[in-house]
């Protein structure tokens, strides 16, 4: 609870300084027809002692996510995270708003960027990585714009695999210009589909691997036909952990990658604040959002860091800029960074086998229920689970059993009949043998009521 020490007289003298005599007139340009007629009901004054008791019972009505079964995902997943992690961020050196205005005076903090940069071009499989995006969503919204910038065309096609919140950005963002984002029939991939709607006006196609339902793609005829129209390929990447077992974007041909980093190194503390990436080719470096940190040598020939490109409305004329995107998601990013060092690529690949092999596990449990079919051909950790029941239903009655089972799709896609049984279902190092038992108990319960 912060603790606010202003007395009446250090309001007063607040309010004399800006030249009003109460408070209320600092809101005398709400129309009147605005402002409540009447105090909200609410006590009119309360002890710290009972406020924080009647705050701690609003609080443990929650159910948090490590201490039942846990199965949701859908673009947030619960791993997890080494103490050492949290302890390492805090430190000092690094516990840091951001990098100070003349960056280079900081250099342990562009170190850790520079690293963090070099991680994420790794697991792409591509040639350069800026300092992070606010998310995995807005960095689907920035791609877009920046494949606008590459290719001067404005016509970008996004599959009905994509995580639907990531459409709704990439909605928002081109709202105000004169882009053209053409959405495809949700829940569909169709390779040739896809191809035949590229064309001379296509700045990119948006993909997503593994994709909103799970299934793993491989887009390389999809950069082929892409690059042939002089188009750029897009992938999103929601769960990078699959990185560690999947083929890289790049490998297939992507020219941008972004994606949603918290898996590594960040809870789900209740929506955010997560970390977004992007990854691109080093020819399109220029037209990249964000700002990138380079490796360089001082003038007595000692290693140093320096924020090399820096394109954000901040530093350079608006028009000039590629963004205004004003900072890095900067202490997510370091805990990244420590997170990925702790692991390695050894450790980095093992995480990845074993969400994987649990997610297989589950799968085969859950395929073996009467009326309950697995709708995946492939998948990494997460997958398409096809009900007897309502999806909606069929959770809200698992909570009650201290089971959350996953994320219905009818909640994502509430116009959608199709979806009204599905439940997109995610399994990670963190779940038991016995987590998966009391799910499975428990649908069966249900699926045989």
């Amino acid at each position: 609870m912060r603790y606010l020490p202003l007395s009446q007289t250090d309001r007063e003298a607040m309010l004399a300084k800006i030249g009003v005599s109460h408070v209320n007139d600092l809101f005398k340009d709400v129309p009147r027809d605005a402002l409540l007629k009447e105090h909200v009901d609410l006590p009119t004054h309360m002890s710290e002692m009972e406020v924080e008791r009647e705050f701690n019972g609003f609080a443990n009505k929650n159910v948090p996510a490590g201490s039942v079964p846990f199965f949701v995902g859908a673009g947030a997943y619960r791993h997890y995270v080494p103490s050492s992690v949290d302890h390492l961020i805090q430190r000092g050196e690094f516990l840091t708003a951001y990098t100070p205005y003349q960056p280079e005076i900081s250099q342990g903090t562009l170190q850790a960027l520079y690293e963090f940069q070099t991680q994420v071009a790794q697991i792409t499989g591509m040639e350069v990585s800026n300092a992070s995006m606010y998310d995995g969503s807005t960095a689907c919204g920035e791609a877009v714009l920046m494949a606008r910038r590459a290719t001067r065309k404005k016509k970008a096609i996004l599959s009905g695999t994509l995580n639907p919140q990531y459409v709704e950005v990439v909605r928002t963002v081109t709202k105000y210009t004169d882009d053209v984002a053409v959405v495809n029939p949700v829940g569909t991939y169709f390779l040739d589909d896809l191809i035949a709607q590229i064309d001379d006006e296509t700045s990119c196609v948006v993909v997503q691997n593994p994709d909103f339902f799970g299934n793993i793609q491989d887009y390389t005829k999809l950069a082929e036909a892409a690059h042939a129209k002089k188009a750029l390929l897009v992938v999103v990447v929601t769960e990078v952990v699959s990185l560690g077992a999947v083929r890289s974007p790049g490998s297939m041909g992507a020219d941008i990658v972004v994606g949603e980093g918290q898996s590594i190194g960040n809870g789900l503390t209740f929506g955010g604040p997560y970390v977004g990436l992007l990854a691109t080719r080093q020819k399109f470096v220029r037209t990249m959002p964000g700002r990138v940190c380079g490796e360089t040598v001082d003038a007595d020939g000692k290693r140093g860091f320096v924020l090399t490109l820096s394109t954000r409305e901040q530093h350079i004329r608006r028009e000039k800029a590629t963004s205004n995107i004003c900072t890095n998601a900067g202490l997510c990013t370091l805990a990244f960074t420590i997170h990925m060092t702790l692991l390695g690529e050894k450790g980095f690949r093992h995480l990845a086998q074993l969400n994987h092999a649990k997610a297989v596990t589950l799968a085969d449990k859950l395929d073996a229920i009467d009326g309950v079919s697995v709708l995946n051909d492939s998948f990494f950790n997460e997958f398409t689970v096809s009900l007897p029941m309502g999806a909606a239903e069929a959770v809200e009655r698992l909570a009650d059993q201290d089971v959350i089972a996953g994320v219905p799709l009818s909640r994502l896609y509430p116009d959608n009949p199709d979806m009204t049984n599905k439940l997109l279902v995610a399994v990670t190092e963190t779940v038991t043998e016995d987590d998966m038992d009391r799910l499975v108990a428990e649908l069966k319960e249900l699926a045989h009521a």
